[in-house]
């Protein structure tokens, strides 16, 4: 049983509500996850994190309980970082500490870049801005492939070729945040096909504004699992630790080590976020 108690919240923003769990005490953490996942996914890591800090989890817009006002539409990075920025707000809790991984990253990076007052320090977890390697064409069409796949095939199909591509493991459930129980694993199952038809290719098109994140005062810290060491998702954070002079941080696992290792992630994680 967890030993600590969600407050579960909905924050009502343009064109969606967005479900959050408050768990913990001591300054805000905000935890984005990346795309078909929720809140759900951060249970472990959070049982390491929230003697530390206020955790506040939560779904993204279209994904499991956060739901959307009007038909889906493609992902923009832009609108989910607005939302986090509302978040924190409504939280009166700027400038919070955020951790962001894979897509949730890249929602980060644009919260630190375009909100910078909402942000005490980012941790960016596996970003996959592939368009920041000197040659995306190979991942892009590797992510091209997976979609026309999902229009083809289906989502089992489509969903394997993106684990394989990502260096996971699993049948399109497991593999996408580490040991979660059967109702997250269902949920997080339930938006793969949203993921597939309108998150897979505008994500993939994203690239962070580095002028910014550099020129913004917030330090920006890339995480990378060790066992991602050979993927593309590896290389795409080095390229970004390049552009950002900065050296990445590792982190237990692979991309969604915090599953699979919660303790050993929560403490790299606590250091990386930096002074108290």
């Amino acid at each position: 049983m967890p030993q600590h108690t969600a407050e579960v919240r909905t924050l009502k923003v343009p064109g969606a509500r967005i479900h959050h769990e408050v768990r913990g005490t001591g300054p805000v953490l905000l935890m984005i996850p990346g795309g078909p996942q929720d809140a759900g996914v951060f249970a472990g890591v959070v049982e390491h994190l929230a003697d530390r800090y206020t955790t506040v989890a939560y779904d993204p817009r279209g994904n499991s309980r956060s739901t959307l006002d009007e038909e889906p539409r493609d992902q923009r990075v832009d609108v989910h970082a607005d939302d986090a920025a509302r978040l924190i707000a409504a939280l009166d809790a700027g400038p919070a500490y955020v951790f962001g991984n894979s897509a949730g990253a890249q929602i980060g990076l644009d919260l630190a870049a375009r909100h910078a007052g909402s942000v005490r320090t980012l941790v960016a977890h596996e970003p996959p801005c592939l368009m920041l390697l000197d040659d995306p064409s190979e991942a892009l069409a590797g992510d091209q492939d997976v979609h026309d796949t999902y229009l083809r095939e289906g989502v089992g199909a489509a969903m394997g070729k993106f684990l394989a591509l990502n260096g996971l493991d699993g049948d399109g459930q497991e593999g996408l945040g580490g040991d979660e129980d059967t109702e997250t694993l269902e949920r997080v199952s339930g938006n793969f096909a949203y993921f597939l038809a309108h998150g897979l290719m505008p994500l993939s098109l994203y690239e962070p504004d580095v002028e910014a994140l550099r020129g913004g005062g917030v330090p920006v810290v890339v995480g990378l699992g060790e066992e991602s060491a050979g993927h593309p998702i590896h290389d795409m954070g080095v390229a970004l630790s390049r552009r950002l002079g900065t050296e990445p941080v590792p982190f237990p696992g692979d991309h969604v080590g915090f599953g699979t290792h919660p303790r050993a992630f929560a403490d790299t994680l606590h250091r990386a976020l930096g002074p108290r």
